[in-house]
C-alpha cells in the first residue's frame, strides 16, 4: 500500500487530496490500483503519521492463533486427555454469517460515553428479565449502523448482526412489543442525559461551552393529521420541502467543535422567532446563569429577545446573522469605513450601532473572504449560464402555445432561482412570444455583495477575528441537522403515537452522540474519513459460526468473526482499538439423551 495524491482545481482554488491504494494484479499480469481509504485535504503531521503506518505495517505479518482440533482419524493426545475432542473436519459446516464488525465498533463508541452505565440505573431489567438497556443499546447502534423502522429491526436486521454475541442476548431482545415499550420508558430521562453527555464531552474531549450553536430544522411524518389539537404534529415552513405533510419542528444546542448539548422537539406550525426565549430559559435551568455566548442565523432573535439578552444579569452575549435588507440600508455608512485583515483571505469591517446606554451597545460587522466570494460568484456564472442557454432554446421552441410557454418559464425560473432575478423577462400579453435581457445594475450589486454577510453581535470588546470564527462554526449545526436526516434516517416518521415520535428523535439523538464520537475521534488523522466510511469498512466483518460434528454425537461450535483485511487493520491501529478474544468453543450435549440441547463452553 501507498500513499497517492490528485489535484483539482474547484472555484478557482487548487485541492490536494490523498488516498492509500494498493496495487492488484489481475489476469494477463495487468496491475491496477484499489482505493483502500480516501483521506481528503490532510497536513504535514498527519501525512508523515499515515506514510509510517503503511512502512511498519508492511514488515509486520500478524496472525490470529487457531484452536487446534484433532481429527477423527487420530488419537487424542495424553496431555489432553478429558477435554480434548475428536471431529470429523470433512464435516464441517458454516452456519449463520452475520455482520459483526460495524456493531462491535458502535458497542464499543456507546461505552466510551458511559451510556451503558447511564442507563443501567435507569433501565433496570423486568420481572420477566426484560433487558430494557440492552434493548436501548441495540436501537442506537441500529440506528448509527444501518438505519431504518423498528419492523425491519425485528424481522431482518437483528438475526443478521451479531449483536446478541456482543450483548450476550438472545432473540428475545427484539420482539416488536419489547422495541416499542422500550421506546415508552425513555424520555423521562432526557434531562439527565443531558447533563451525562456534558460531563463526558469534558472528559473525552475537553469540550467548552463558553459558546453555544443554536438553529432549528424540521422534520416530516407519512402519516394523517392527528385529531388532538394539542399534538405537536402541525402543518408549518418544511425545510424538507413537503409542505403537504405535517411535521415538528427540532431545536438543537451545540457547540462549535460539534458536541450536541440538548434539543428540543417543538410543534410543526412554530415560527422560528418564537423558540429562542424557550431555549434560553431552559438552559438556565438546566445548567445555571454563566457567561455565554449564542451565536444564531438570522430570522431567530427578534429585537425584544435581543434586548432582553442584553438586560439580563450577568447579560447573554449573542451574535447573529442579519437579514440583507439590513445591508441595504447600512451600505452608505460602511462604504467610508476601511478593511480590517482578520486572517489571510479574511476582511471586516467594524460599525457600531448608536445606542441610549452602555449595557445596550451593539456593533455590526460587515465581513468578507475571498474563498467565499470565489465559490459564489463561480456558482451564479454556472448557474447564469445555464439559464440564459435555457431561455434561448425556449425562444427557439416552435409551436408552443402560450400556456406551454409559462410553463417551460416557469420550471427554468424553479431550477435557478437566483440567476433568474438578475434578468428581466417579459412575456407577451397576446401570443406565445417574450424578450429577456440581462440586468445590469442588479448584476453589479449582485457582485458588491457576493462572498459578504453583515453579522450583529453586543461582544463590542472581542476581536473581529474571533467574532468572524464564532460565526462560521455555525456550519456545525447544519452538518448535524445533515447527518440526522440523512445518514442516520431520521426522516420520515411513521410512528402514530406523539410520545413514540419523541423517543424516536431521542434515539437519533443518541445515535448521533455515537456518530459525533468517531467523527471527533478521526478528525486528527485525516478530514476524509467519515464516521459512514469507516463503519462501512468495519461492517465487512463478519461473524460466523463453525459446526464440527464429532465422533461421540456431539457438536462442536465455534464462533468465529473474520480476520481483517489491510484496510480494517490500518485503521483499527490508527484508532487504537484493541479486538475482543474470539468467543470460546461450545458443544452441543451428546445425541440420544433426554437433557436439554444446551451448549456448554470447552
Amino acid at each position: 500500500m501507498f500513499l497517492r495524491s490528485n489535484r483539482r482545481f474547484k472555484d478557482g482554488k487548487e485541492h490536494r487530496y490523498w488516498n492509500i491504494v494498493e496495487n492488484k494484479r489481475c489476469a494477463g499480469g495487468k496491475v491496477v490500483q484499489r482505493q483502500v481509504l480516501y483521506l481528503g485535504e490532510i497536513n504535514g503531521g498527519q501525512f508523515k503519521a499515515w506514510y509510517r503506518l503503511i512502512e511498519t505495517f508492511d514488515e509486520g505479518n500478524q496472525r490470529h492463533r487457531q484452536l487446534a482440533l484433532f481429527p477423527a482419524d487420530r488419537e487424542v493426545p495424553a496431555c489432553v486427555d478429558g477435554y480434548g475432542v475428536q471431529v470429523r473436519l470433512d464435516a464441517m459446516e458454516l452456519h449463520r454469517p452475520r455482520q459483526w464488525g460495524a456493531c462491535w465498533l458502535a458497542c464499543g463508541l456507546y461505552e466510551q460515553l458511559e451510556l451503558d452505565r447511564f442507563w443501567s440505573a435507569r433501565l433496570p431489567d423486568s420481572r420477566k428479565g426484560t433487558q430494557w438497556r440492552h434493548i436501548l443499546q441495540t436501537l442506537v447502534c441500529y440506528r448509527l449502523i444501518d438505519p431504518g423502522s423498528e419492523w425491519r429491526l425485528h424481522r431482518l436486521w437483528f438475526e443478521q448482526s451479531a449483536m446478541a454475541d456482543l450483548l450476550g442476548a438472545d432473540y428475545a431482545l427484539v420482539q416488536r412489543n419489547a422495541l416499542y415499550r422500550c421506546l415508552d420508558k425513555l424520555l423521562e430521562h432526557k434531562a439527565a442525559l443531558f447533563d451525562h453527555l456534558r460531563q463526558r464531552w469534558q472528559d473525552l474531549f475537553s469540550a467548552s461551552f463558553e459558546v453555544l450553536l443554536y438553529d432549528l430544522t424540521s422534520t416530516y411524518f407519512e402519516a394523517a393529521p392527528p385529531d388532538d389539537e394539542e399534538d405537536k404534529r402541525r402543518y408549518g415552513y418544511s425545510r424538507d420541502k413537503r409542505s403537504d405533510c405535517v411535521q415538528v419542528v427540532i431545536a438543537l444546542i451545540g457547540t462549535p467543535d460539534g458536541f450536541p448539548l440538548a434539543y428540543e422537539v417543538l410543534p410543526g406550525n412554530t415560527a422560528d422567532c418564537k423558540t429562542l426565549r424557550g431555549a434560553l430559559r431552559k438552559i438556565e435551568a438546566q445548567y445555571g446563569k454563566a457567561q455565554r455566548i449564542w451565536v444564531m442565523d438570522r430570522g431567530i432573535p427578534t429585537e425584544e429577545v435581543l434586548a432582553e439578552m442584553r438586560q439580563a444579569d450577568p447579560p447573554i452575549s449573542y451574535l447573529v446573522g442579519t437579514p440583507k435588507g439590513r445591508l441595504s440600508k447600512l451600505e452608505k455608512a460602511l462604504l467610508g469605513l476601511p478593511w480590517q485583515a482578520v486572517r489571510q483571505g479574511v476582511e471586516v469591517k467594524l460599525l457600531p450601532h448608536p445606542s441610549t446606554s452602555a449595557q445596550d451597545q451593539e456593533l455590526y460587522v460587515l465581513a468578507q473572504s475571498h474563498a467565499r466570494i470565489h465559490k459564489e460568484r463561480a456558482m451564479r456564472r454556472r448557474k447564469l449560464k445555464w439559464l440564459w442557454a435555457r431561455l434561448k432554446q425556449i425562444s427557439a421552441m416552435e409551436d408552443l402555445t402560450r400556456e406551454e410557454l409559462l410553463m417551460k418559464l416557469g420550471a427554468a425560473r424553479a431550477k435557478a432561482r437566483a440567476a433568474w432575478r438578475l434578468i428581466d423577462v417579459e412575456v407577451a400579453p397576446d401570443n406565445a412570444t417574450f424578450s429577456f435581457a440581462l440586468n445590469r445594475d442588479k448584476l453589479r450589486q449582485t457582485r458588491r455583495r457576493e462572498g459578504r454577510y453583515l453579522l450583529r453581535t453586543n461582544l463590542c470588546a472581542r476581536e473581529p477575528a474571533h467574532l468572524w470564527q464564532f460565526y462560521i462554526q455555525l456550519v456545525e449545526v447544519e452538518v448535524a441537522f445533515k447527518n440526522l436526516k440523512d445518514d442516520l434516517q431520521l426522516r420520515p416518521i411513521y410512528h402514530q403515537l406523539e410520545h413514540r415520535v419523541e423517543a424516536h428523535i431521542f434515539v437519533a439523538f443518541l445515535a448521533y452522540c455515537l456518530h459525533v464520537t468517531l467523527r471527533t475521534q478521526l478528525k486528527p488523522l485525516a478530514p476524509g474519513l467519515t464516521p459512514r466510511a469507516v463503519l462501512d469498512k468495519f461492517a465487512a466483518i463478519q461473524m460466523l459460526d463453525v459446526h464440527f460434528p464429532t465422533t461421540d454425537g456431539r457438536t462442536l461450535i465455534l464462533s468465529r468473526y473474520t480476520e481483517l483485511n489491510a484496510e480494517q487493520k490500518l485503521l483499527a491501529k490508527q484508532l487504537k482499538l484493541d479486538l475482543p478474544s474470539q468467543p470460546p468453543p461450545r458443544i452441543t450435549a451428546p445425541t440420544g439423551k433426554r437433557a436439554p440441547a444446551v451448549t456448554q463452553q470447552v
